[in-house]
């Protein structure tokens, strides 16, 4: 510990007695002020380093949350397999992100399509790329291939899983981050020395590099694989496969938002920075700006789909209500720091409508996504790209960036940041098109992509897991049902007996 840092009133008589000692005492006077300062930059580093690792092990509890949901949504008799795959998630891509995906994302210097230092954290730590850095993007990394992993659940081989997860952390999600956060990147909007239509890309927290991503590899994956059986009848029809557990499905959602607050407000990387010196407000301030917008995007697209769906289908759906909350959260991820309280409002209203624009264009073209994850993180995520060039604030956008860059057009902002997100649309789902797209595609021809019918039929943890999660009877089971079995039993008018159960 350092030594304490004192002044003795006695001590600087002494120095300044003479005028021969006067030198002396300024050096003195200064020495302390340069102590204090020095201080004072310790301790800011140790406080936006502690909230940059408590907002990292925010971010990594979202993993337990995708678990969760997976688990709720997937049919029992996967349980155990959908649980492993978001384990795996985060184990192999720790390692392939530490030896591969934070150069590929972070190296410095590096040019604009992909970083060139720091493999195997080489050279590090130093300043702007700190070891509470990694943790923090490592935990963004796992959220993107957490999301493909739900878009292909109940019918992939595990060792498909470890290929593309591998894949996806180590290599594809890390390129697109460093295009759109890096420095050096050539859409980011803290690359300063050349800006794409002079704005760069606002994805705060990344609507795109992140949600968008998991959700057109996870699109590629689902359609090469094919619907699960009996996902449509033989006349095309839609067939619901209801998950097994509602109640994992709304913790899982539930952890998800406690996680939020970490994705979102973390992102700012540091939160004692003053705008005004002296003043109530600064980065502080921002940051709970931002928790603010994210909660009301998430609740009023939940609220959205609840009333939504009640009219559509005349069912109050907790499920349906957990995924529009979801896709409330994915699409202000983008904007969440730079635009007002109201604005999220309308960010939400749309994003449930989108996700159930996309639901039900996936059922007219039979495409089967156990987790609408696709729909969810691909469709609001591409919405909350767009919705942030509409509605980004000037005041906001200088305090986050930088003085004089464009910004929303429905703000008087012009077009140029909207041109700048409609590109990062279009390069996002080309470039994870064309990597995850084959990737997915040789591993169906080398058939290690889809598992056998007979496998799907009897479910993944009996056939490759070695037993059920917990003793259950699927809904499609009935003929493996034993003992009791209850049953609904209709209303009757008061002049009929009462029905023998």
């Amino acid at each position: 510990m350092a030594a304490a840092l004192t002044c003795s009133a006695t001590e600087l008589g002494q120095r300044l007695a003479g005028a021969t000692n006067s030198t002396a005492a300024a050096y003195y006077i200064c020495s302390l002020f340069d102590e204090v300062q020095n201080k004072f930059t310790d301790a800011t580093y140790a406080i936006d380093t502690t909230y940059l690792l408590f907002s990292s092990y925010l971010v990594f509890a979202m993993q337990l949350g995708f678990a969760m949901l997976c688990a709720g949504s997937v049919r029992a008799k996967n349980t155990m397999n959908i649980m492993l795959t978001n384990v795996l998630d985060a184990a192999a891509g720790g390692l392939f992100y530490y030896l591969f995906g934070y150069a590929f994302a972070f190296g410095e210097p590096s040019n604009g399509f992909i970083g060139r230092h720091f493999f195997g954290m080489n050279d590090f730590p130093m300043e702007g790329n700190d070891y509470s850095h990694f943790m923090y993007q490592w935990a963004f990394a796992i959220a993107a291939a957490g999301i493909t992993s739900g878009s292909i659940a109940e019918r992939t081989q595990f060792v498909a899983y470890l290929i593309y997860s591998s894949f996806l952390t180590g290599f594809v999600y890390p390129v697109v981050s460093h295009w759109f956060w890096s420095t050096n990147g050539w859409a980011s909007a803290f690359n300063t020395t050349n800006l794409l239509f002079g704005s760069g890309v606002i994805d705060f927290a990344g609507s795109g590099v992140v949600h968008l991503v998991g959700g057109v590899a996870g699109l590629w994956g689902a359609l090469i694989e094919g619907p699960r059986i009996g996902r449509f009848d033989h006349a095309g029809r839609s067939v619901t496969l209801r998950g097994h557990s509602a109640t994992l499905v709304v913790l899982g959602t539930f952890l998800l938002w406690f996680g939020w607050y970490g994705f979102n407000p973390g992102s700012f990387l540091q939160i004692l920075k003053p705008y005004n010196t002296g003043t109530y407000y600064g980065q502080w301030s921002a940051v709970g700006r931002t928790a603010v917008t994210t909660t009301l995007a998430g609740c009023t697209a939940a609220l959205t789909t609840l009333f939504g769906k009640r009219l559509m289908s005349g069912h109050w759906n907790v499920t349906d209500v957990c995924n529009g909350l979801l896709g409330g959260f994915a699409a202000i991820t983008a904007g969440c720091a730079v635009v007002e309280p109201w604005a999220a409002i309308i960010c939400g209203f749309v994003a449930a409508w989108v996700l159930i624009g996309f639901n039900k264009l996936a059922e007219k073209l039979k495409y089967d996504d156990p987790l609408e994850a696709a729909q969810l993180h691909g469709g609001c995520g591409a919405w909350g790209i767009i919705f942030t060039a509409l509605f980004a604030r000037k005041a906001f956008v200088n305090e986050v960036y930088a003085e004089g860059r464009p910004y929303g057009l429905f703000m008087g902002g012009g077009g140029k940041l909207l041109a700048a997100h409609i590109i990062q649309i279009l390069v996002i789902f080309g470039w994870v098109s064309a990597t995850m797209g084959p990737l997915f595609y040789g591993l169906n021809r080398l058939k290690l992509l889809r598992i056998s019918a007979e496998d799907e039929m009897a479910g993944m943890d009996q056939t490759r897991h070695g037993g059920f999660a917990y003793v259950y009877h699927d809904d499609d089971d009935q003929a493996t049902k034993h003992g009791f079995m209850m049953r609904k039993v209709e209303p009757t008018n008061n002049n009929e007996s009462p029905p023998i159960v």
